[in-house]
Order: C-alpha cells, then sequence, then structure tokens
C-alpha cells in the first residue's frame, strides 16, 4: 500500500493515514493491530488510558514487519502531568508495549484548570533528550495552551491531535496549525459511526466516486491535510478505510463537506477550554 507521507516540524516523517486502536483489548485487539499492519499500516495509535498498550505491543511482537518501519504513538494520562509523574508514567507506557522507544508521544489533553499541562511539556521535551521518544505533540489543545508552550519552553509541538470530522471542522483551529507549522492529526475522524455515516450529502458524492462514504470522509481528511487515525477490527474495512489514494474530491465537494459542520459538533461536548481527563 503507497501511503503518502509528511514531514513533521521536528524532522519526523510519518504516513498521512494510521490506525487508531481505541477498545481494541486482548487477543481480539492484537488480531486487528496485526491485520491493519499487514495490510499497509505503519502509523499505529494508543494512550496510555486505552490501556491496551501491551496489546500494541504483543501485536508488534507477532508481526514480521520490522519495528523502524512502524510509528507508534501513546498518550500521557491527565493524572500524571506533574513533571515526575509524566517522566515515570512515559518509562511505564515503554514497559507496557516492551519497546524501547515511542515515535511520538502526545499529551492527551490540557486539564487546563490544573493548569500543569507545561510540566508534563518539560517531561516530554526531556524525555525525547533521554531517547524515549523520537517525536513529541499534543492532543485538544486551543491556540492558547500551544502558544504558551512555545512562549514557556521554546518549543512547539509536532502535532495536534484533534476532534475532528464533517460535523465539526475545526477551521480556526486547522488554520492555526498551518500558520505555525504543527501538523493537524483526527481522532474519532468518521464521526464514531455516528450520522456523519448516513450523510445524504456525502453519500451523493461517495456515489458519484463510486466510494463508500467512508472513503470520501477519510479522503476529505487527507485534502485538508490532516491525518486521520480511522479504527476498524474487520480486515476488510481496514482496507476500504486505507484505500483513499485513488481518486480526488474537487473544491466544491470539499467545501460541501466542510459546510456539514455544526455550531458545536463535537460528539460527547468535551471542550478543552473545560474539560478536565482522569
Amino acid at each position: 500500500m503507497n501511503i503518502p507521507v509528511t514531514t513533521l516540524n521536528d524532522g519526523l516523517t510519518v504516513p498521512e493515514i494510521g490506525f487508531g486502536t481505541y477498545k481494541l483489548n486482548g487477543n481480539v485487539g492484537v488480531n486487528a493491530i496485526t491485520s491493519a499492519i499487514d495490510i499497509g499500516y505503519r502509523l499505529i495509535d494508543t494512550a496510555y488510558n486505552y490501556e491496551n498498550e501491551g496489546t500494541v505491543g504483543e501485536a508488534i511482537r507477532r508481526i514480521t514487519t520490522p519495528r523502524e518501519q512502524l510509528l507508534i504513538t501513546s498518550k500521557l494520562p491527565g493524572r500524571y502531568q506533574p513533571y515526575d509523574k509524566a517522566v515515570t508514567a512515559i518509562q511505564e507506557s515503554l514497559y507496557r508495549a516492551n519497546l524501547d522507544y515511542y515515535d511520538l508521544y502526545l499529551i492527551h489533553w490540557p486539564n487546563p484548570q490544573q493548569d500543569i499541562y507545561v510540566e508534563a511539556w518539560q517531561a516530554l521535551i526531556d524525555a525525547k533528550k533521554w531517547g524515549l521518544i523520537r517525536s513529541i505533540g499534543v492532543c485538544n489543545f486551543l491556540p492558547e495552551h500551544l502558544e504558551r508552550l512555545d512562549k514557556e519552553t521554546g518549543v512547539l509541538p509536532s502535532m495536534n491531535q484533534i476532534e475532528l470530522h464533517p460535523f465539526f471542522n475545526q477551521e480556526a483551529l486547522r488554520k492555526w496549525h498551518e500558520e505555525h507549522n504543527v501538523k493537524t492529526e483526527s481522532w474519532s475522524p468518521l464521526g464514531r459511526a455516528s450520522a456523519v455515516l448516513q450523510n445524504d450529502t456525502i453519500g451523493e458524492i461517495a456515489d458519484q466516486h463510486q466510494k463508500t462514504i467512508s472513503q470520501v470522509i477519510l479522503r476529505w481528511h487527507y485534502q485538508l491535510g490532516a491525518i486521520s487515525i480511522p479504527k476498524s477490527s474487520t480486515p476488510s474495512r481496514q482496507l476500504e478505510n486505507i484505500s483513499i489514494f485513488d481518486f480526488s474530491l474537487s473544491e466544491s465537494e470539499m467545501t460541501t463537506i466542510s459546510k456539514l459542520t455544526l455550531p458545536d459538533g463535537r460528539l460527547k461536548g468535551q471542550d478543552p477550554a473545560i474539560y478536565e481527563e482522569f
């Protein structure tokens, strides 16, 4: 599978589509992840709070694909944002997955009420210096959070993984990312199988291209310049989701999909300005 790649602001080259693993646990999860890697996914996304870093590590152990061809992402939970706890959590993440390093490690949420995400960011900066992480980023950060990281540490994240789908297109935040060379990554790119997958407007575009609604949405992400990380435990769907590089959406089709956004289309109302992750 010939997947386009992009280079982050720190020089790490990553695929333009990856594989999400939320709720893929145990042997069922291992089988799903090994299937995805066999099909061609190389960017694999997990998190401390998914409680499946070990599952991802076991999948890596079982496959024949060399470790250096994979890019594994994990994330720091909110309860471990104090510096010392963050350093330990990063080490524990590696032990769980039986890995020597993570390619990407992200702060999962800013948790602004705790107001210690800069401490956590310094821990990631140091862990990168120690060789535990190749590239460091964040999730769900707003421009004011990102600007503070830059002001207080001099280091901007390589990536910000955010909720992004046709019902919540994040236009303003994506523009900020583009202006500051921070890569956008989309979580729940298909809207967690919500009404977006039954949308008639996207369905008509899909019919015109002889593609599925999922493929059109994932192509929309790609043309927006965002890395999507769809999840599926079904090999046929995994292949479908990654097969988006043999067609293009027109500018008018892109605009039509983007206009489906809602004033607050968040799936679970998780506003990073107030939301606190444990």
